[in-house]
């Protein structure tokens, strides 16, 4: 390198440490802050070494040097205030000459201003002038508070973290207020948030950042993440810089820099009603209850915040909860979520700064693809029946109360109705049965079977009744003693944080029941599988459950809580309810603040004794009583006359008529006796008895067969994912076999070295091209769809030896029959090396040469050079096996890897 470029390069990267963003003449783009414009194009066809730029305008001129020269010298000021002068139109500048004038040669700097009313002389710099610092000392205003904010240096952050924050910061220079942020699960999203906000604390005007999360558990991981992110100028805490708080209770610190909150808990501050310190509850992400809109007299100005960030913010932008955000006028926003639907997008203007998605994450290696199991029996598929006598025990919903008795019907159920109204405790046995004895002939085949260690399970149930039936059957089903193998994590066990945090960490605690409390956001690094006993419609809140297993961990952490495990390449998506065949929708979130949604049938007989009257109310009766009536058998119907005196059929008809009538008296007054409407409703709501039996039928019940069975129609990986898979494999290496060198010499069968690069370079293409790629899962998926030609992999060097993709390609090409990694049989293979090269083969030759054996089969062709760098005594031993002629080495290594590897025996 000459000493010149030595010396750019000490100033390019001083510069960028100011904040300067450093470019070439050909990639300059107006930008806010400041530029560092290289080769910058004066009169005269002269070229100044940095042209630097402040919000779009030339303020100054850096004049390199190599480290020889004496940058002190006349000459050099001479022609640093010369360029000053003859900057050309074509750019706009703050003032001409150019004001600021440096000279360096990489070791020394020298700077001064020109004009003004006291032009100064050369004084040294220590550091680099920042934007913000000249842009001050120029009188420079932009009126963009980001106009400051110094480049971004990618330090430890992922490309896409730092493709995010880039992106981010040129749309709040550029003016837009909201901007979203699309990260796949796992990605980094929170500690993305942690590098924007601590820029724009630290470089801009803002001093208050709201952090929105969507429940308790994760406002506690985004606090956590605070205090450990280190990435600041200083590498101390963003908690040891800046003041993080977690909303608890009304009293909101002054001084709290970022604020950590859910939504509702946000809204009571502003209402100015009581926050209890409840964070046990986990149930703030409750996005349906109805709060009036946001108006009057707040607790907090609309300016009290600075910025927003709204995690998850697919969820929780919509309906009245909107108006809580918007309330805050004058921040900007930041939205993070993994999946944004079509009123996100519009919400953050379809102004995405990033897009990084599930399938790129996968191939970074950040995430990792799964493997669906399927799972089927006949109660699940068909529904089933109860037969008149069976055995039952039905639950009364609305009360909780239980009773054995006798089946007085038979009547059948369908598979929507399983553990909702219908309660087969067989189906959910089977399917922990099926679970049990295919995870480790089946999922992991490579690990001891042992129960107490099998995979982190996480189960997504129904609802709590239906979460408490699996933790209870699931126990049985695995014989573990402990009841810390299999627990629940929903709503209602108390400490939900902490039983994550345990699920996370802890050996004895494999299986994991929840409803949804786990479905989004939370990190389990461990989790390798995830079942599905409940149907999921919602798109985004499948995409988010799916999400839970994707996260990759290193093999060391893996072992420490599953120490039967070897390596997480995939993790399994158990579907024991057709859960991944039903079709999906995106919901219709209301992009503006509605009216508050229909009561809840107990609100609304409340409303209605208090003389709310109106024709809505009484009409939403009136629906409410015929739906119920449609839904109840003989018996109860006629139990509800006797109590009321009139039946829900009659009752609701009359309402009907009453509300067709057009000279029926209005409901101006809930003060007026408005006794014509009281009497509709007055035989129901005068009778406690016949109210409190229409909630109970209204909530139904729910009947478990006590003595049944259920019959298990299929389990096994999906065909049709394995055929898709071996197919666009098979497709990519016919397509690019004379593209890939490694392809080419297999395809044409030669007798060419294909070293550990050449399949690397294969493997790496291969991950590009096709989704989810990895040649373990490709290999499962040959022996899922002709068993009789793979030969599983069950030791860990086998399944993770690089030439599997010799293998498999050979096999794609139909040059084997038979799938098998080339470490099985190398045994036979080296013996067969050895005898045909009996007479020219040493004991010692033949000796060293079997330590080598087993590293060429595993990773291909091999030189002396190779051999150097993985084992330098080996090495040795080689060199003098081979009487100490590297030509030999090298030429018996070939050898040996066209008869180990390429299996030429000839």
């Amino acid at each position: 390198m000459h000493p010149e470029e030595l010396s750019r390069q000490l100033i390019d990267r001083w510069l960028e440490e100011a904040g300067w963003h450093v470019v070439d003449r050909d990639e300059y783009v107006p930008a806010q802050g400041g530029v560092a414009l290289r080769e910058g194009l004066l009169k005269g066809n002269h070229e100044a070494d940095y042209l630097l730029f402040v919000d779009g305008r030339a303020v100054g001129v850096l004049e390199a040097k190599h480290a020889g020269i004496d940058v002190g010298a006349e000459v050099v000021s001479e022609q640093v205030e010369e360029y000053a002068r003859i900057v050309p139109p074509r750019y706009r500048v703050w003032r001409r000459p150019l004001p600021l004038l440096i000279k360096s040669n990489g070791s020394t700097h020298l700077f001064r201003y020109q004009g003004g009313d006291r032009p100064t002389a050369y004084e040294p710099l220590s550091r680099m002038l920042t934007p913000r610092d000249v842009a001050a000392h120029l009188g420079i205003d932009s009126g963009n508070p980001f106009a400051a904010l110094p480049t971004l240096q990618q330090g430890r952050l992922r490309d896409c973290q730092y493709e995010g924050i880039r992106g981010l910061e040129c749309s709040l220079q550029a003016g837009r207020r909201r901007a979203l942020m699309v990260l796949a699960t796992g990605a980094g999203k929170t500690v993305a948030a942690c590098m924007a906000a601590y820029r724009l604390l630290t470089h801009t005007p803002m001093r208050r950042i709201l952090f929105l999360v969507d429940r308790n558990n994760l406002g506690r991981q985004a606090a956590d993440e605070f205090s450990r992110f280190r990435m600041t100028d200083t590498a101390d805490r963003f908690t040891d810089i800046y003041a993080v708080e977690r909303l608890h209770s009304s009293s909101l610190p002054a001084d709290a820099n970022v604020v950590i909150s859910t939504i509702q808990r946000l809204y009571a501050l502003l209402r100015g009603e009581e926050i209890t310190d409840d964070d046990n509850a986990n149930n703030d992400g409750d996005y349906t209850t109805t709060v009036p809109l946001v108006g009057g007299e707040m607790r907090l100005s609309p300016d009290y915040f600075d910025f927003i960030i709204i995690d998850e913010c697919h969820r929780s932008i919509y309906g009245n909860w909107r108006s809580v955000v918007e309330y805050f006028s004058g921040a900007y926003i930041l939205g993070l979520t993994a999946t944004p639907g079509a009123e996100t997008m519009e919400f953050f203007e379809r102004n995405v700064v990033v897009r990084y998605t599930l399938e790129q994450s996968i191939v970074d290696g950040v995430n990792v693809p799964h493997r669906l199991y399927r799972i089927r029996t006949r109660a699940t598929e068909r529904g089933g029946a109860i037969l008149e006598g069976d055995s039952i025990s039905r639950e009364v919903r609305y009360t909780g109360e239980v009773a054995r008795l006798h089946s007085p019907s038979t009547r059948g159920y369908t598979p929507e109705e399983l553990n909702r109204s219908i309660v087969n405790l067989s189906q959910i046995q089977l399917i922990l049965q099926t679970y049990r004895d295919h995870v480790y002939t089946d999922m992991y085949p490579d690990r001891e079977a042992r129960m107490e260690y099998i995979p982190k399970t996480l189960i997504f149930a129904l609802d709590e009744a239906h979460a408490d039936n699996i933790v209870a059957i699931a126990r049985q089903v695995f014989g573990v003693a402990d009841e810390r193998f299999c627990q629940k994590i929903t709503y209602s066990v108390g400490d939900g944080d902490a039983l994550i945090r345990s699920f996370r960490l802890d050996r004895e605690f494999r299986i994991a029941v929840t409803c949804t409390l786990v479905a989004t956001g939370t990190d389990v690094k461990p989790l390798e599988v995830v079942m599905f006993m409940r149907d999921v419609r919602s798109q985004s809140l499948y995409q988010q459950m799916k999400g839970r297993g994707v996260r990759s961990i290193s093999d060391d952490a893996l072992r420490t809580v599953t120490p039967n495990a070897t390596t997480k390449d995939y993790y399994m998506l158990v579907d024991a309810v057709g859960v991944t065949e039903s079709e999906k929708v995106q919901p219709r979130h209301t992009a503006e603040p509605t009216t508050a949604p229909a009561p809840s049938l107990e609100r609304l007989l409340e409303l209605l004794a208090h003389g709310n009257l109106g024709d809505d109310l009484l009409q939403l009766l009136a629906g409410r009583l015929a739906r119920i009536n449609a839904r109840c058998d003989d018996e109860q119907r006629r139990k509800f006359h006797t109590m009321a005196g009139i039946t829900m059929q009659q009752l609701a008809a009359s309402i009907y008529a009453f509300l067709d009538r057009d000279d029926r008296p209005p409901f101006d007054d809930i003060n007026a006796a408005n006794a014509e409407r009281r009497a509709l409703v007055e035989p129901l709501i005068a009778n406690i008895n016949a109210r409190h039996y229409l909630l109970v039928l209204n909530a139904g019940v729910r009947d478990t067969i006590i003595k049944t069975d259920d019959e298990l129609i299929g389990a096994g990986f999906s065909e049709e994912e394995a055929i898709a898979t071996t197919q666009a494999f098979e497709d990519y290496v016919h397509r690019a076999h004379d593209e890939v060198e490694a392809l080419r010499i297999l395809y044409y069968n030669t007798a060419e070295p294909i070293t550990y690069a050449m399949l690397d370079d294969l493997k790496t293409r291969l991950e590009m091209a096709i989704s989810r790629f990895s040649f373990q899962y490709l290999w499962q998926c040959y022996a899922l769809l002709r068993p009789e030609e793979v030969r599983r992999n069950t030791e860990k060097d086998h399944i993770s030896a690089i030439t599997n993709i010799i293998q498999l390609v050979r096999f794609a090409y139909r040059q084997i029959t038979r799938l098998e990694c080339l470490a099985v049989g190398v045994e036979q293979y080296f013996n067969l090396w050895a005898g045909q090269r009996q007479r020219s083969v040493t004991a010692a030759q033949k000796a060293v040469m079997r330590q080598v054996v087993d590293y060429v089969v595993l990773n291909g062709a091999v030189s002396y050079k190779d051999i150097v760098s993985d084992d330098r005594q080996r090495a040795i031993d080689l060199f003098q096996a081979f009487g100490r002629s590297i030509p030999e080495v090298n030429a018996a290594l070939d050898s040996l890897y066209r008869f180990v590897v390429l299996r030429r025996t000839a």
